[in-house]
């Protein structure tokens, strides 16, 4: 691959992955990430100051002469009741996993060229309901809404914007989840593969989205989860 792929929440989980996958695949990869880490020239960045992101952005594109492929992996989940979410949680949640994506894709899009491509790790949550989750299942159904509309609007300029869902992926995020008792087997019992993903399940989608042979798909949400989302999702509280 030719070009600079840019990964938003790259520095763990399936976002690490992603600019590892990426970056085996020939891609030049640059990593944002709110807290970067030690990746080698990786950008601390808030994805929900929008003015931070368009600098973060521009001035990538201008060193790097443009975009190939952008992947927006940034994200954050608490598990709360409905009616105990507070103001400051529903922002929170809101403003990483929706607003945020609308950040990176608003700056990235007059970037990319022709036959380039947009990619938002969602979820499968995004489709059906999780107790404890509302707020996390309503920004995932909305950045694929926005993905969507994005894949309508950029795709006569030869942009690809499509959303890949993963389930129940072993990463930082999860861990605390998985570890209470009974959570673990829950899930393996869901899951009709009988197993957890690692982020290099997802990130291999992620790149074959981005390459040469996902050149004919856009708007699409596909799910990466060896088949949870064919059953009920295990209760988190």
């Amino acid at each position: 691959m030719s070009g600079t792929a840019l990964v938003v929440g790259g520095s763990s989980g399936i976002g690490r992955a992603c600019a590892e996958a990426l970056s085996a695949a020939g891609w030049a990869t640059k990593v944002f990430d709110l807290k970067p880490g030690e990746e080698e020239d990786a950008v601390a960045l808030d994805v929900r100051d929008r003015e931070a992101v368009f600098a973060a952005v521009d001035e990538l594109a201008e060193r790097a002469g443009g975009l190939g492929a952008v992947v927006y992996a940034a994200g954050t989940a608490r598990v709360t009741p409905l009616l105990e979410i507070e103001g400051r949680e529903w922002d929170l949640v809101l403003g990483v996993n929706l607003a945020g994506a609308f950040h990176v894709l608003q700056a990235a899009a007059p970037h990319i060229a022709a036959g380039g491509s947009y990619t938002a790790i969602s979820s499968i949550d995004s489709r059906a309901p999780v107790d404890g989750l509302a707020h996390y299942c309503a920004s995932k159904a909305g950045l694929e809404a926005l993905v969507r509309s994005a894949a309508l609007e950029l795709g006569p300029a030869g942009i690809r914007c499509n959303a890949v869902l993963p389930g129940l992926v072993r990463t930082p995020l999860m861990e605390a989840q998985l570890e209470r008792p009974g959570v673990e087997d829950a899930f393996l019992a869901q899951t009709p593969l009988r197993g957890i993903a690692g982020g290099g399940e997802v990130a291999d989608v992620v790149a074959f989205l981005a390459s040469p042979g996902g050149r004919w798909i856009t708007g699409a949400s596909i799910p990466v989860d060896g088949g949870m989302s064919l059953t009920e999702h295990p209760k988190l509280h």
